[in-house]
């Protein structure tokens, strides 16, 4: 029915058109409707459905044990319209005025605060719920759920009323969040200098959760990993994890929620600025967890392995059909995103970078920008040409190496500089020169935190001199790892940084990224993968978790390289002898004054050291597991993952069903779910089946499912053969429970990825051209180029490495 403001008349429509390729409707009057304001009144019935999209249904247990349903909802990207009918697109912004009837013992929440709760005339057992009318905004961001709650609740410093909404019995559980969403509230005020524009804001830990969190405006629904902190059984990583999902969702609140992205070509800019600001809320918050560093293990150099492929996309993607939206969740849009504005943060520098942030979010508050947008803004405010910069950076996909050599001329080193764009498989061979601007910062053993000279390379080769250095000082590129490219050195400038890494001279964000661009040199064939080795091999002082964990990272990615050779042991001798100093100078338990890192390198190292199979590591860990099952001794949260890894690894039937066991009795999520990440490293055939048919039973989660036949695949040679099986025997109900969803991604992507035979890439595509995974398009191209650049990999080194190991094994002096 559409009703006209003037002529206050009610036309009846007399039909409905269903495009549903389109996901439209048009309706059709008798007569053609006048121009002015008018209203539209439809009447609708939907359902509440289990796919983790739109309205649904989230499965729970009460603190009895019963089963119970709870309505929520997840509109992001196209799912608004499932729930009511609604122009879904980001930039139709309106006001909402929200009622919910649900059952009178419930809780209802939605964007607004409440203003009205009445009983519904019609049934006794219902009360209507009336909430204030919402700013103008976009339907993506609208959000109501109906459940059983508790919650803690506490005002920020700018007097905003903050709530974390729990399962009952479990408000405990959202103090350290609620502290978090506190802090940072005032602290992202500040930093805009544009104050948070609703009267309240709750954040709520949902049981069915297809993403880790969304950011709703005044209603951000989350995992219940990424809200729920338990003091005594929650780890370090999991409190970090919080800390940077709270900080994330809470900056969309003004970046996203209060000025809106024009269309989802644009979602970068959405996703990756959070993704790159939610560290610096955690570095305000807690400066003791050194997040600057890990932002370059966790984000940089994840996006740059998938940028390096020929199947990435460019930041800024065209995005015609809904179905194509969800494929651009992904590394590029979070992760490549937020790498470049980290670097676009250091070329302007902090303070003009707030004043245009502040320009532009006053210049179009409650409406909707595109990129360019935030270009002028900070242009203005710097005087910098940053649409000319980084357009080089999000329209054209890739990044580039720069290769750099050096000649001393008395007391100068002249440099020169090459860009090139890098390539997974090695050198680039392309058409035409890709070219970037690239913002050039360099350093000399004289300062290493300082640059020493910083400037725009805006052509292939560049030439510069540095005066006062003399021959015996090194020189660095890429000081902090900031610049989003790879860096490759003449043999003796290499050379010369080496010992920088063994005394530690060199910074560990800069050791870690020197050891990340040479690891992926030598994976793209540029450089021999025994080079990588001997260079990881200065690590042996190496006291920085972050850097640690790259280096576990990158030695993980050789292991399931070589575990298709038949001298896999031998690189498991290599990390037993890399990571056995570290592990005995750690102990198993904490000292005193020990802090976070301290925490989360010994989880790392222990649980490396458990699965290569050091063999007293792997005796301590039974011993402990085995008081920790009798109650005698409970293990630390911060020692579960290491201890659980290695017990299964070396494991049988007995310890695969104790496992279980403590996972039917885990009361919480997060310890469910670590335990649900490591069954897949038991090894023996008949085990992997069962945890296989575990992922899909009813004990588990249905977003968590993906974990388990991931954790499959990762754990080893028969599981990654089991685990792709598993995926094709049961394609129809996985595909169907997460269609469409970049969970579906995952699963593929988890699956498939280690192999390294030719002929894999080739039934990989056969498959999904017989099993059309549309959302999954992209990242199946990725897989199939991945298993290729692997088979390559180990053609081309496998000897080599094979000569090396055992060449060492001879004479172990080499550490």
């Amino acid at each position: 029915m559409f009703r006209s403001k003037f002529l206050r008349t009610e036309i009846h429509a007399t039909g409905f058109n269903y495009q549903n390729e389109d996901e439209k409707v048009t309706l059709s009057f008798p007569s053609t409707l006048q121009k002015g304001m008018g209203t539209l009144k439809i009447d609708f019935v939907g359902e509440l459905n289990d796919k983790m999209k739109g309205f649904y249904r989230s499965k729970y247990t009460t603190p009895s044990g019963d089963t119970r349903y709870a309505a929520v909802t997840q509109f992001e990207a196209t799912d608004a319209r499932r729930a009511f009918p609604c122009w879904d697109e980001p930039a139709i912004k309106a006001t909402f005025d929200i009622s919910l009837v649900v059952p009178k013992e419930r809780v209802a929440l939605s964007n607004m605060n409440v203003t009205d709760r009445r009983p519904y005339p019609d049934d006794e057992n219902l009360v209507e719920v009336k909430f204030a009318r919402t700013p103008v905004m976009s339907t993506y961001l609208v959000a109501f759920v109906v459940g059983e709650y508790d919650f803690v609740e506490t005002r920020s410093t700018d007097g905003v009323l903050v709530r974390v909404y729990t399962p009952v019995g479990k408000a405990e559980q959202g103090k350290f969040a609620l502290e978090v969403a506190a802090k940072t509230l005032p602290f992202y005020k500040d930093y805009f200098n544009v104050p948070y524009p609703l009267p309240k804001i709750d954040l709520i830990a949902i049981a069915d959760f297809a993403a880790g969190a969304m950011e709703n405006w005044g209603l951000v629904t989350y995992r219940e990993t990424a809200l729920l902190i338990d003091p005594k059984n929650s780890c370090s990583s999991s409190r970090q994890w919080v800390a940077l999902v709270v900080g994330h969702e809470l900056a969309h609140q003004w970046f996203g929620n209060l000025v809106t992205m024009e269309w989802w070509t644009h979602l970068w800019l959405n996703e990756g600025f959070a993704s790159w600001i939610e560290y610096l809320c955690v570095d305000h918050c807690f400066p003791e967890y050194d997040i600057w560093t890990q932002f370059v293990s966790a984000d940089y150099t994840r996006a740059q392995e998938l940028d390096a492929l020929d199947n990435s996309h460019p930041i800024e993607v065209n995005v015609g059909h809904p179905s194509e939206v969800d494929e651009i969740f992904d590394a590029i849009s979070y992760s490549k995103g937020a790498s470049v504005i980290r670097m676009l943060h250091d070329y302007v520098g902090d303070e003009d970078f707030r004043k245009g942030m502040h320009l532009y979010l006053t210049k179009f508050q409650h409406k909707n920008a595109a990129t360019e947008d935030l270009w002028e803004s900070l242009e203005q405010s710097s005087g910098k040409p940053i649409a000319a910069v980084m357009n080089t950076w999000t329209k054209q996909m890739g990044f580039p190496l720069v290769y750099v050599e050096a000649e001393q001329r008395e007391d100068e080193k002249v440099l020169k500089l090459v860009q090139k764009k890098f390539c997974a498989s090695g050198p680039y061979s392309g058409d035409g020169n890709p070219l970037w601007m690239i913002p050039i910062s360099i350093c000399t053993s004289e300062d290493p935190t300082h640059a020493k000279m910083q400037v725009l390379m805006d052509k292939p080769e560049l030439t510069l001199v540095l005066k006062d250095v003399k021959p015996e000082q090194w020189v660095k590129l890429n000081l902090g790892t900031v610049g989003f490219y790879r860096t490759q050195y003449s043999s003796d400038m290499l050379e010369s940084l080496l010992p920088a890494i063994r005394d530690l001279s060199l910074p560990p964000v800069d050791r870690l990224g020197l050891q990340n661009d040479l690891f992926s040199l030598a994976r793209a064939g540029i450089i021999s993968t025994v080079e990588v080795l001997k260079v990881m091999e200065a690590f042996v002082n190496e006291p920085n978790y972050t850097v640690w964990s790259d280096l576990s990272c990158n030695l993980g990615i050789l292991s399931t390289l070589l575990s298709h050779t038949d001298f896999y042991e031998e690189i498991q001798a290599f990390v037993r002898d890399i990571f056995s100093p570290i592990g005995e100078k750690l102990g198993w338990d904490p000292r005193p004054g020990e802090g976070h890192l301290d925490a989360l390198l010994r989880g790392l190292v222990l649980g490396k050291l458990g699965k290569a199979g050091h063999k007293a590591t792997v005796e301590e860990a039974r011993r402990r597991f085995k008081d920790h099952v009798e109650g005698k001794h409970i293990l630390s949260a911060d020692l579960r993952s290491p201890v659980y890894v290695t017990v299964l690894k070396h494991g049988d039937s007995t310890t695969l069903d104790t496992m279980l066991k403590l996972h039917k009795q885990a009361d919480m999520q997060e310890e469910k779910n670590r335990i649900e990440r490591v069954l897949g490293a038991i090894s023996q055939p008949e085990l992997i089946q069962k945890v296989l048919t575990f992922a899909l039973s009813e004990e588990v989660r249905p977003q968590d499912t993906v974990s388990v036949i991931g954790g499959v695949a990762g754990g080893s040679k028969q599981g990654r053969k089991a685990a792709w099986k598993f995926v094709r025997d049961n394609w129809e109900e996985l595909y169907n429970r997460y269609q469409g969803g970049f969970l579906i991604s995952r699963l593929i992507k988890l699956s498939v990825d280690g192999f390294a035979i030719d002929k894999m890439a080739a039934e990989v595509k056969a498959f999904f051209e017989s099993h059309p995974a549309p959302s999954a398009e992209r990242t199946i191209q990725q897989c199939c180029e991945n298993i290729l650049l692997n088979a390559a990999w180990l053609k081309r080194d496998a000897e080599n490495l094979h000569q090396y190991l055992l060449q060492r094994k001879a004479s172990p002096t080499a550490v």
